[in-house]
């Protein structure tokens, strides 16, 4: 029977492991797209199209369906980054976020977007970065505000693409991601644990002195 991992090394392989599912969902992305680009296909009628039968499935599809490799590398890092944080930094309020952010965005885009093709996993990016970003403004505990700092250093100019700009680019996704995360981070923001407090070594070398010094008194 192996020992149990100390905090530190539980904390190392929770963080290989958000990684690891951050790139491998990447990896399924690029796949998809040199597939399509390869064959000479045009998957975008697999995204949402608002308010229509047939583009109801990119629900599904959508988040999965990049215009060009361009588009697909523009989401690369976003969502290794962003999913990193989010799976090693809540792991028990991933579990609902993220299918509620795959699947909610796409809802929320076919009820109320422009009646064009939405593809590409930006709503998700929207969702994740405004999730840990305004979980660790509730939770203020350290490793929150630490991942929150970094979410807002690296993609805090996101927060505008919520708003219309590029006629090429859905914000409609942008926003209703960004919803939903905000959402999600109120309604989710004590399902994981608050971390243990770090304990130094100076701290137990003053306990021991307050027990010698309460010792020596009651000796007088």
């Amino acid at each position: 029977m192996s020992a149990p991992l100390s905090d530190a090394a539980a904390d190392a392989r929770r963080l290989r492991r958000s990684f690891a599912a951050s790139l491998g969902f990447t990896a399924v992305l690029w796949l998809i797209e040199l597939v399509e680009l390869g064959l000479h296909l045009d998957f975008t009628r697999y995204g949402v199209y608002p308010r229509t039968l047939h583009g109801f499935s990119g629900i599904l599809l959508a988040p999965l369906i990049h215009g060009s490799l361009a588009h697909v590398f523009s989401n690369t890092l976003p969502i290794i980054i962003l999913g990193t944080a989010l799976l090693y930094g809540y792991p028990r309020a991933a579990r609902l976020v993220l299918p509620v952010l795959y699947f909610g965005t796409g809802i929320g885009v076919w009820l109320f977007g422009r009646s064009a093709w939405h593809i590409g996993a930006s709503g998700l990016i929207f969702g994740m970065m405004f999730f840990v970003a305004t979980i660790g403004v509730l939770r203020w505990d350290t490793r929150s505000i630490a991942l929150a700092m970094v979410v807002f250093l690296l993609y805090g100019g996101m927060v505008w693409g919520v708003l219309p700009g590029d006629p090429s680019v859905s914000f409609e996704s942008h926003l209703a991601g960004a919803l939903l995360g905000v959402a999600l981070a109120v309604w989710l923001k004590n399902r994981d644990p608050a971390p243990p407090p770090k304990r130094y070594s100076w701290e137990d070398e003053e306990e021991v002195s307050d027990e010698e010094v309460s010792e020596h008194d009651e000796t007088l």
